[in-house]
């Protein structure tokens, strides 16, 4: 991966051990307990689970943005290496399905491609025939999360994912279902897609990030935290 060092491999970085890296990265730290968060505690979350590999600062934060918006996607195996050597993953449970967040049809002819599900497919390459793309449909555009507060953010998303169609139906219902995205904030998107799942008749529905922001009103340093059900 000499994208972020030239002697980092998949198992190994910076001269000796993974551990070095991810200790410069700030990797959130696993508790013993599920906890709630302040987010979750002020407005429950549709989804039981949430994880994040990192927080959303350098390097990762700079290989994100490059995936989103500069069409860079030179990045995405090493952040795919640095993801397998955290233990996030190894906290959700096998899902039936793996649902990346969708983007707006003009978004994606905007862009060409839908970071998440380029991010699902490389992160999680042992469930790959589990990835589906097409269940979830953002119906409507909406303003980028970035510039909105919290409250906006909600208002924003409000009611911006339905299912593709309604044949989707009998494919959800009772399916336990992991939600791919590449940033978590405050939980908006993937609540929103969430309750959409839920009212179709999903069974459980976990989610997994690739960072989460300190603006989600709990400890930068708390990873492992699970949200009530609505």
């Amino acid at each position: 991966l000499p994208l972020l060092c030239p002697r980092l491999s998949p198992r190994k970085a910076c001269d000796s051990s993974s551990s070095s890296l991810l200790h410069l990265l700030r990797q959130p730290v696993a508790s013993e307990d599920n906890h709630l968060c302040l987010t979750c505690l002020d407005n429950p979350l549709a989804f039981t689970k949430a994880r994040s590999s990192f927080l959303y600062q350098e390097p990762i934060s700079t290989l994100l943005l490059q995936l989103k918006f500069s069409h860079n996607l030179t990045g995405l195996a090493s952040l795919a290496a640095l993801i397998k050597e955290t233990p996030a993953l190894l906290d959700l449970n096998e899902p039936d399905l793996i649902l990346p967040v969708p983007l707006h049809i003009q978004r994606l002819r905007e862009r060409g491609f839908n970071q998440s599900q380029l991010l699902a497919q490389a992160c999680f390459p042992e469930w790959r025939e589990k990835i589906r793309f097409d269940l979830l449909k953002r119906q409507r555009p909406t303003v980028p999360q970035m510039r909105l507060s919290g409250k906006a953010r909600r208002s924003n998303l409000h009611k911006a994912f339905c299912l593709a169609t309604p044949f989707h139906l009998n494919e959800v219902k009772g399916k336990k279902i992991l939600l791919i995205d590449d940033v978590f904030t405050t939980g908006s998107t993937l609540h929103e897609c969430a309750k959409v799942l839920l009212k179709a008749g999903a069974a459980e529905i976990e989610a997994f990030t690739v960072a989460r922001s300190g603006a989600a009103g709990t400890s930068p340093l708390s990873e492992s935290w699970t949200a009530k059900k609505v």
